[in-house]
């Protein structure tokens, strides 16, 4: 037998047969990731807060018992926990964990006048809620060699004014990424996607859906030539819960359009 494998054929259904957990996952990046997920042949659970949002999913995709949504505020541990085990009874088993949600507006008010409970709003929102989430998903996973992917954000790396709460939570998520990794590994494997810009009107629940009023300037100013899509994000996510990403752990991903990479002055 030669050193050197055959050429392989690529797959185009790499998550079939697998079971995705996404939380936040009935609009936004969250949608974009859900959708990516059944393109690729997985079975989606979807949580989120807004249960219209969540219904809407499930009647526009039409993919029957590959779609299943619940309610869920991951800032609170007995809803994390009874989702997680009526997702594990609903599938029989759990092989991803993608954790979007939280606030996703980022400005908050001065930081000297700033209420703690709106500091704690996105701390538990996006932090705490990862923690809870693959604390209580962390069994199945480990049962099916499982992957993690938290949507963490640029703003690890970068900031506006009055951005501190958002910011501090989404280190916070990049930390705990590979810290997780190197805890879970080999049974489950865990990464870190941080967007950029990415345009989400036109992925919110029917009500309050529309077209995205985008600039040429706005796409422009991306060495991409354009803004992102949650299609973006999804596209990765599915990679990164496949088994081709198999060496893939610990890492934080940025998907910006290369504005991260960009030299700018004022």
């Amino acid at each position: 037998m030669p050193l050197t494998p055959p050429i392989q054929p690529h797959d185009a259904a790499p998550l079939k047969g697998r079971v995705i957990v996404i939380t936040g996952g009935a609009q936004g990046i969250g949608r974009g990731i859900a959708q990516a997920v059944l393109g690729a042949g997985g079975c989606v659970a979807i949580g989120d807060l807004d249960r219209d949002a969540g219904r809407a999913c499930l009647d526009e995709w039409q993919v029957g018992d590959r779609a299943w949504f619940s309610p869920l505020d991951v800032s609170r541990e007995a809803s994390v926990r009874g989702f997680m085990r009526k997702a594990v009874t609903r599938f029989a088993r759990l092989d991803g964990l993608v954790n979007n949600a939280g606030p996703a507006s980022p400005e908050v008010a001065d930081l000297a006048a700033l209420p703690l409970a709106e500091w704690r709003r996105f701390i538990d929102g996006h932090l705490t809620g990862a923690f809870l989430c693959s604390k209580h998903a962390l069994p199945a996973l480990r049962a099916h060699g499982g992957a993690i992917v938290n949507i963490a954000s640029s703003r690890v790396h970068q900031s506006e004014a009055h951005t501190e709460p958002y910011a501090a939570a989404k280190g916070g998520l990049a930390a705990l990424t590979h810290a997780l990794a190197v805890s879970e590994g080999p049974s489950v494997r865990v990464n870190a996607i941080s967007p950029g810009w990415i345009a989400t009107d036109a992925w919110r629940k029917p009500v309050a859906r529309r077209a995205p009023k985008l600039s040429r300037r706005d796409h422009a100013q991306h060495p991409s030539g354009r803004v992102g899509e949650p299609g973006d994000i999804g596209a990765l996510a599915v990679h990164l819960l496949s088994p081709t990403a198999g060496f893939i752990t610990g890492q934080n991903i940025v998907v910006d359009g290369g504005m991260g990479r960009k030299m700018q002055y004022v």
